[in-house]
């Protein structure tokens, strides 16, 4: 049965999955290289391999992401063709979270926010504070310069040393504020903070700030699934703190299974579902 190839190309990392042209999904990979092009064939060339196919079995080559538009209209002699990555946001958000509708924030160097649903599929604008941001600011902070460093550090910080919380300006609740929502980010910075502590501090300023975009972008709409993707959902504490906003604005923020490939998902089913494979 002949398969069809979602790549989603960034900087350095790409991310590929691939389905037979019913729909079924052969699987995913993740390959991380110093520039794009070699990512991409890389990635291509380990998943034929570990999925036991052959280039020959490969219909069509999906491309989406920051490189895409480096390629030509084929690879390794395989048709390839480009689409817009906010169109395979959308149908990767909502394919790998089972909902009909949603908003779809996908979170990588920037943050991008999708909404989707049966009216379709329209970017309705993004932010500069993402993964980027994590990163830039760590590494001057907290001299860690991988996300991996950050991530750890970051799971033995304690907030209570740099973000100044309600509590700590008021004795009771402030209109529907509970005492331990944050007042102002890196507001407190103790004396003690350590380098851990503004790991943690980077991050929750990271995810409150895009968890309140979600929130403004769901006002005035139906629209009450938000639904996380990208590298910065696969972050441990990304599920808690967002929980906190949900609490706090009544939106249901889902973190689905394999929220990192939700790009390289909506490229290969847009081709599947544009040629009426699976509806």
């Amino acid at each position: 049965m002949n398969v069809i190839i979602g790549i989603d190309v960034g900087g350095s990392t790409t991310k590929i999955v691939g389905y037979y042209e019913d729909g079924k999904l052969i699987g995913r990979e993740q390959v991380e290289a110093a520039d794009p092009l070699t990512s991409a064939y890389g990635a291509l060339g380990k998943f034929v391999n570990e999925n036991n196919l052959s280039l020959a079995q490969v219909k069509q080559i999906v491309l989406t992401g920051v490189g895409a538009s480096l390629f030509k209209d084929e690879i390794y002699g395989i048709p390839a063709r480009q689409v817009d990555e906010f169109q395979a946001i959308g149908l990767g958000g909502l394919a790998l979270s089972k909902k009909e509708e949603g908003l779809i924030v996908s979170m990588g160097t920037g943050t991008a926010f999708v909404r989707a649903g049966k009216d379709g599929i329209r970017h309705i604008g993004g932010s500069g504070v993402g993964g980027g941001t994590v990163l830039g600011l760590c590494s001057k902070l907290c001299n860690a310069r991988s996300f991996e460093t950050v991530v750890d550090m970051a799971h033995r910080g304690d907030l209570k040393k740099v973000d100044l919380n309600i509590s700590d300006i008021c004795s009771g609740d402030i209109a529907t504020l509970s005492p331990e929502v944050t007042a102002s980010n890196f507001g407190k910075m103790a004396d003690g903070a350590t380098a851990e502590d503004l790991a943690r501090g980077v991050l929750n300023m990271v995810f409150q700030t895009i968890g309140m975009l979600a929130v403004f972008a769901c006002r005035n709409h139906q629209i009450k699934d938000v639904i996380l993707t990208g590298t910065l959902s696969t972050v441990p504490c990304a599920s808690v703190l967002f929980k906190q906003v949900e609490r706090l604005y009544h939106l249901n923020f889902i973190i689905p299974s394999y929220s990192i490939y939700a790009t390289a998902t909506g490229a290969a089913l847009s081709y599947i579902y544009q040629n009426g494979k699976q509806k």
